[in-house]
């Protein structure tokens, strides 16, 4: 593949695996690092080779790939690396003021830095139909574009580094509102006999519909909230990271607060692990099972 030849991948979760299957379909060799040296099996079975250190996985490869839990484990791998020449994407959903720490630190050390949230997760990855969003320098996204373009289809530069985390949130906030917002509905119209179909018609002819509800309607219906895709415990973190990038930026968040004080609810819970949707079990009433 012209302008790759070995990509480090640090962080194999749900997205990582997902990102580095996909890779080495697309024929890239892979070196990757997950702090539980267990989570690199599936990606060593298909032919990554796994390493001990981050330091190792980055060792000869054109680019590394960051794919962690938050800005503080991104910061703590790569600082226990040597980073003079390495081209760092970095994938994870961090602060925006997280990031271009990050840039200006990889770029004191003689590092070039990219920020490269995507809006999908494991299925979009694995199709290479990730939304790719970048911020950073122009030659650096452009030198990036072979990796970046077997992950999806249409990666964008959006600005400077913070300008793709900050649309990252926006969007992720409108996963958060939405099942939200959907999942009040749906208790009501229940718990008032309405036929769930009847409504759904209603809803699906109108401009309020929005694709996810159809998705996530099993589910809510089924109380079936295994083998996420995207968990609580993420939903709820992604949803925090906006509301301080909203609050730094001077908008009022006061009508949002109440989710994040409901997603409050399920931490260090079970829900925390399920499918994000599973706060529909948060807003039913408290005599519900």
């Amino acid at each position: 593949m012209a302008g790759i030849t070995t990509v480090a991948l640090l962080g194999t979760g749900l997205l990582g695996t997902a990102i580095g299957q996909r890779l080495l379909e697309q024929d890239v060799v892979v070196q990757a690092w997950n702090r539980s040296h267990q989570r690199l099996q599936p990606l060593v079975a298909l032919g990554a080779r796994g390493c001990r250190e981050p330091q190792e996985a980055l060792e000869g490869c054109d680019w590394g790939i960051t794919v962690l839990s938050d800005g503080a484990a991104t910061r703590s791998v790569l600082q226990r690396c040597p980073l003079h020449s390495q081209r760092v994407l970095q994938m994870g959903t961090i602060a925006p003021a997280e990031s271009r720490e990050l840039g200006e630190a990889i770029g004191a050390a003689g590092g070039a830095y990219l920020e490269v949230p995507v809006l999908g997760s494991r299925p979009e990855a694995l199709a290479g139909r990730l939304q790719v969003m970048a911020a950073g320098p122009v030659a650096l996204f452009d030198a990036a574009l072979p990796v970046l373009t077997r992950l999806g289809p249409e990666p964008r530069l959006l600005g400077p580094l913070g300008a793709a985390l900050e649309t990252k949130l926006a969007l992720n906030q409108l996963i958060a509102s939405l099942t939200h917002a959907f999942s009040l509905s749906l208790h009501l119209v229940q718990s008032c006999g309405v036929d769930v179909e009847r409504f759904m018609d209603l809803l699906r002819g109108s401009a309020l519909y929005a694709p996810t509800f159809d998705k996530k309607l099993p589910r809510l219906l089924a109380d079936d909230y295994d083998h996420p895709n995207f968990p609580t415990a993420h939903l709820r973190k992604d949803l925090l990271l906006f509301l301080a990038a909203a609050r730094e930026r001077g908008l009022d968040t006061s009508g949002l607060q109440g989710l994040a004080d409901l997603l409050a609810q399920a931490e260090a819970g079970p829900l925390d692990a399920l499918d994000y949707s599973a706060l529909h079990r948060l807003t039913a009433r408290p005599d519900q099972p």
